[in-house]
């Protein structure tokens, strides 16, 4: 059995999951670069019975499903992949699956760098790399309006951190209700929410 894993830039899947229970069952292929059109993605794939999609970066529509007859098995890394047509795969008898993922990943970048643009961190950073010091205060985040579009599992953990940080949370949903909006401002309207990320966001520069 042969099995391909595509688009692994960091070269780190194979130390990222246990491959073990496969030795001397598969051959497994990494490709670190990028498949660049679906011609070549066909001609490459073509002998691989097991195909491991990194995210959306290469997709799988019906015209190259249908260029693959050895194609068993076609996975995604997460839950959800809308690059890949199931429905042409489930006709050419492909099964379709996802990986777990880390549940606030998203989340967590997003309050990293939040905080990297409002403490300069780069930029001070590079400062100091370069035998320099401190070339600006940086900002508070204490009292800044953190505007959010949607408040599910990634918008309630960003809420969560900024409640902590004491910002001003507000939020706007077309299907938020008060009770789930009960630790944060439910905004009027989603241009209201919009508005305040914009003033948050430029509040961080002088």
């Amino acid at each position: 059995m042969h099995i391909a894993i595509l688009d692994d830039y960091f070269n780190a899947s194979r130390e990222l999951a246990d491959w073990s229970p496969l030795e001397g069952r598969a051959e497994i292929t990494v490709f670190n670069d990028h498949i660049k059109d679906e011609k070549q993605a066909a001609k490459v794939l073509a002998d691989f019975e097991i195909i491991v999609g990194m995210r959306e970066r290469m997709p799988f529509p019906a015209s190259l499903i249908r260029r693959l007859p050895k194609l068993k098995l076609l996975i995604t890394t997460g839950s959800r992949n809308r690059s890949f047509d199931v429905e042409a795969a489930n006709a050419q008898g492909i099964t379709v699956c996802g990986t777990r993922s880390g549940s606030n990943s998203t989340a967590v970048l997003a309050v990293g760098l939040m905080i990297a643009l409002m403490r300069d961190i780069p930029g001070q950073f590079e400062s100091m790399r370069r035998g320099g010091w401190q070339t600006r205060p940086g900002h508070e985040l204490d009292g800044k309006t953190l505007g959010l579009l949607g408040l599910g599992r990634l918008g309630g953990a960003v809420a969560a951190v900024g409640n902590a940080l004491h910002m001003k949370v507000i939020a706007w949903s077309q299907n938020l209700s008060e009770q789930r909006a009960a630790n944060v401002t439910l905004a009027a309207s989603k241009r209201t929410t919009y508005f305040a990320f914009q003033m948050s966001c430029r509040s961080t520069s002088f």
